[in-house]
């Protein structure tokens, strides 16, 4: 075998028989970036001039094939004379030889394309596939929309690339993406498989077939996604591009690929999403956090088996951690257990796990009533009461039955850490995880650190947060820490403007068609009023200064939300959950409003998002200034992930560098609130606020 590099980040190795091996190696992922283009489109004109080879395969090094173009270099004009992804394919489209792409590892957006512009696609046990484009607002622009549709037919592959999941290998080998599952090297059976194509069927080039059309309809699958105002503007350009596969012949079709992707790269949408993956990736970078390995957390208990708790378990299972809920009380022990039940049975008739699956979760999960049984846990959580003097009593508990080096953590919502943290009398292994309820299904993870926790204990909670699949975000100690400090401020507007005489409907109708999953008020039900009037007892100030009794002559009714069947909605119809406008509510409200001497007014929908999201706005930018969050991102994925703000708009932040930080603080201003300091700053001209980066003074 004689070998040669054609670049630094491509080399070239041949074999006997006339097939040389292309590896691309431009690590972590080997993203195809502008310099990675320019050096495969090298090394294809080299093999396709040179006499001796007769067929080529591309592999990627590191066990990976490729994740794709480089997102960052769709930020910027590229460079005049620079070769891009879609100059890759057309250089592999152009050649006289055979091509096998040898897939080990993943092959992700324009790596699938890549693969897909190959005569034949020969993977592994380990290979994925997938077109996760549409995620950030984007679709295949380097003739994904066109080549998939004429491999698979144009129903399926608008279906895959409309859900941008991955899929493996054996299911992608049914589907017709794959040819062949290497059993051993994945680069050997591609250049056996090279041989025989140069024996029977050398070229098998997909721009020279016909889509398949069965189960396409262009016009119904449109209405099937949302509006392109409402996120949906990369799924209808994606639909129009399928149908150009189906419609025009491969040149054109590729043109107008080009075509919307160019409009779709320059999209609002899509900045705000690429915005959002790039915070993702940042969440578990902590500045100034000392080297430290992570405890290995290969059992963990949860005190508390109510809903919250019950959910922190099913968590904990699903990731393969075996965990013991203890709770004292028999009756809940068998809600909590009929929880559990109903939990896997529901997801095996879905469909999402098999019965073998939803068997060795639900062993995962023990249930005991007394506490000593934490003593193998590496991690204990608390999820009791929202008590401070219950929880100071279990972690006192705690901190001498646990075993030395477990870390202990309180699910609180709002609660001082430190306070709790030195009830257990370890504070360095102190942390609070903050689950959001559900707590098996929703993705966000509030990692509290107080001011004793050890790099260590921190450094195993990021991890964890991974290993449960949650996008955990870091947050200081201090009340309500990032995401409910800011929902407070959104829900103190939502009441106010009830009291200005705006019906919870209304509110919510403008909530949810900015995007939001819930409108404030539904939220309040669905969370329980009961549950906002305790915050209040315990913190006065928590919803803003009080200027009515509407919370308080709630509580007093009993009308808790959904669980009582009245809160600001009532809830008697035949679907108890579905939110219906109570007159009651509406006079209850206009009675505290008068004898607080509150005159009803006109509020425009407007104003009415104004206040709502600017509120959040105003608030992110103090828990920035006091390094409260680490990161404007960091708070856009928390209300992304835990309150519903719509993904497509990038984050609180992130939206209002898009509205215009000054615009916001003019009007924050003409409300009367106080300004943030750091809003009153970028918006005299001191950078972004998504862009805002702290000095920050603690490690």
């Amino acid at each position: 075998m004689s070998a040669a590099n054609a670049s630094p980040l491509v080399t070239s190795a041949d074999r006997p028989g006339g097939i040389r091996v292309l590896t691309i190696d431009n690590p972590p992922a080997n993203a195809i970036s502008l310099a990675l283009a320019a050096a495969i489109i090298a090394a294809v004109e080299a093999a396709d001039t040179d006499p001796a080879v007769r067929a080529v395969v591309i592999t990627g090094a590191g066990g990976k094939f490729s994740f794709g173009a480089d997102i960052k270099d769709f930020a910027n004009e590229p460079p005049p004379g620079s070769k891009s992804v879609q100059d890759v394919m057309a250089a592999v489209e152009r050649s006289g030889k055979t091509y096998v792409a040898a897939i080990d590892g993943d092959a992700l957006g324009g790596g699938l394309e890549l693969a897909l512009a190959c005569d034949y696609r020969i993977g592994g046990a380990k290979t994925n596939v997938g077109f996760p484009e549409i995620k950030l607002g984007i679709f295949p622009g380097a003739g994904g929309t066109q080549r998939l549709p004429r491999l698979i037919g144009a129903a399926d592959a608008l279906t895959l690339m409309l859900k941008g999941d991955t899929i493996p290998a054996a299911d992608a080998q049914r589907r017709g993406i794959l040819d062949e599952i290497a059993t051993g090297g994945v680069v050997d059976a591609a250049a056996a498989r090279a041989e025989r194509a140069l024996a029977d069927a050398p070229k098998r080039r997909l721009s020279e077939r016909h889509a398949e059309t069965a189960g396409f309809d262009a016009a119904a699958a449109h209405k099937t996604v949302p509006a392109e105002a409402k996120g949906g503007l990369a799924a209808h350009r994606l639909i129009d591009a399928v149908a150009g596969s189906v419609e025009l012949d491969f040149a054109d079709g590729l043109a107008l690929e080009r075509r919307l992707f160019d409009e779709l790269v320059r999209s609002a949408p899509a900045a705000a999403l690429q915005h959002v993956f790039f915070a993702e990736r940042q969440l578990g970078k902590i500045p100034k956090l000392p080297p430290s390995d992570a405890l290995a957390v290969e059992a963990a208990a949860v005190i508390g088996a109510g809903t919250m708790g019950t959910g922190i378990a099913l968590a904990f299972a699903a990731a393969g951690i075996p965990v013991v809920l203890i709770e004292p009380f028999a009756e809940q022990i068998t809600r909590s257990k009929a929880l559990v039940a109903s939990t896997f049975a529901g997801q095996v008739k879905r469909g999402t796990l098999s019965t073998e699956q939803a068997a060795r979760y639900a062993a995962a999960i023990t249930w005991d009533a007394e506490l000593r049984a934490v003593g193998d846990a590496d991690l204990v959580i608390e999820a009791v009461f929202e008590s401070m003097d219950v929880k100071k009593d279990v972690f006192g508990k705690l901190g001498r039955i646990c075993k030395p080096q477990a870390i202990l953590a309180s699910n609180t919502s709002t609660l001082d850490i430190d306070e709790m943290a030195a009830a257990s009398g370890r504070p360095e292994a102190f942390i609070g995880l903050h689950f959001f309820a559900p707590a098996n299904i929703m993705k966000l993870l509030e990692i509290v650190r107080g001011a004793k926790t050890s790099a260590q204990t921190l450094t195993t909670a990021v991890k964890l947060g991974k290993t449960l699949r949650k996008f955990a975000v870091v947050s200081a100690n201090a009340f309500g820490f990032i995401g409910n400090r800011m929902f407070f401020d959104y829900v103190r507007e939502a009441l106010y403007l009830l009291e200005d005489g705006v019906a919870p409907e209304r509110v919510d109708r403008v909530a949810k068609g900015f995007g939001f999953a819930m409108g404030p008020f539904a939220t309040i039900d669905l969370s329980g009023i009961d549950v906002f009037w305790h915050i209040r007892e315990g913190r006065p100030d928590a919803l803003g200064p009080k200027r009515t009794n509407i919370i308080d002559r709630l509580y007093e009714a009993k009308r808790f939300g959904q669980k009582t069947g009245a809160g600001f909605y009532k809830y008697d119809g035949v679907n108890k959950r579905e939110a219906l406008p109570d007159p009651a509510l509406i006079a209850l409200a206009a009675e505290e409003a008068a004898k607080a001497g509150i005159a009803p007014r006109d509020v425009t929908d407007t104003e009415i998002l104004e206040r709502l999201t600017y509120a959040l706005v105003n608030a992110g930018a103090e828990l920035l200034e006091k390094e409260i969050a680490l990161r404007p991102g960091d708070e856009d994925i928390a209300f992304i992930y835990g309150y519903g703000f719509p993904r497509y708009r990038g984050g609180p932040m992130w939206y209002a560098d898009e509205i215009g930080v000054g615009t916001i603080a003019a009007r924050i201003t003409e409300f009367g609130w106080p300004l943030s300091p750091l809003l009153a700053r970028i918006a005299a001209g001191a950078g972004t606020l998504a862009g805002y980066q702290a000095e920050l003074t603690h490690a």
